[in-house]
């Protein structure tokens, strides 16, 4: 029995594997820095960027799920999936950037009421949110 995947859920399988990669060398880094510590820990943002990582490798694996079992075309679930990855590296990019730099402990600290981060944050959720709901809604549609 012979199934190929459509270029839209191969690219987000990809993207997984990439982020997957990228996750555990930041637990190589992470564990760098545990062994390196007096208090056997990593700076917060090495651990947030190595935990997030792995969360979001699995979240892009259900991306490409509902991708695949999607009735919309290969063009609206790509389009879906690159913005939702998107974010997810923005944010990733963001907790190594922390943590290279061992700047803070909290980025959103004194941010919480500028433009800037409150036009990036929604931009985020609405990214995020809606990319998956176009997902999620061709989903349903093409298998209800």
């Amino acid at each position: 029995m012979s199934f190929e995947l459509g270029i839209d859920t191969r690219v987000t399988l990809v993207a997984a594997g990439l982020l997957f990669i990228l996750a555990l060398l930041l637990g190589v880094w992470k564990y760098q820095q545990v062994s390196a510590s007096p208090d056997a820990s990593a700076h917060v943002y090495v651990d947030i960027a190595h935990r997030a990582t792995l969360l979001y490798t699995f979240a892009t694996l259900l991306l490409a799920v509902f991708t695949e079992l999607s009735a919309w075309s290969t063009a609206v679930n790509l389009t879906a999936d690159v913005v939702v990855l998107f974010f997810f590296v923005a944010a990733i990019a963001a907790y190594i950037y922390h943590g290279w730099r061992r700047d803070t402990t909290n980025q959103f600290h004194g941010q919480t009421d500028k433009l800037g981060t409150r036009v990036s944050m929604g931009l985020l959720i609405v990214g995020e949110v809606g990319g998956f709901l176009v997902l999620f809604s061709g989903f349903l549609a093409g298998q209800f």
